[in-house]
């Protein structure tokens, strides 16, 4: 057992497992959408980008790509949160947090991208 693998696949099913955590509820409604969960999993995104960083494959570019745009989306979402967010706080209106959500969306599916292609890279290695 490789425990780099084991690590980065940790980060990256945990990056997926977050971002599918804040994203899971009623689009519009913001006591569905914790802002720490949110931050919780740029944080961890931004760990899987740097385990990213050190493999030369294809394979590891394209889990970079995957990892960047995730990443994007996620600090996106987050900047929209702070900006919609009314300054008394209680989190963003429904009209907010459905852009927010549907940000957080795009990058739950690029953190998909990245999960099939590790499972994918692996199983193929096994052969």
């Amino acid at each position: 057992m490789n425990l780099e693998r084991v690590v980065f696949g940790f980060f990256i099913v945990l990056t997926l497992s977050l971002n599918h955590a804040f994203v899971a509820g009623g689009l519009e409604a913001p006591a569905h959408h914790n802002v720490w969960i949110l931050t919780l999993a740029i944080i961890v995104n931004l760990v899987a980008i740097g385990l990213k960083l050190g493999d030369r494959s294809q394979t590891g570019a394209l889990l970079l790509a995957a990892g960047l745009v995730a990443g994007l989306l996620l600090i996106a979402a987050r900047i929209v949160w702070i900006v919609a967010e009314p300054g008394g706080g209680g989190g963003p209106g429904p009209e907010g947090m459905a852009d927010i959500v549907s940000i957080a969306t795009g990058a739950l599916v690029a953190n998909i991208v990245a999960t099939v292609i590790l499972v994918g890279d692996t199983l193929l290695s096994r052969r």
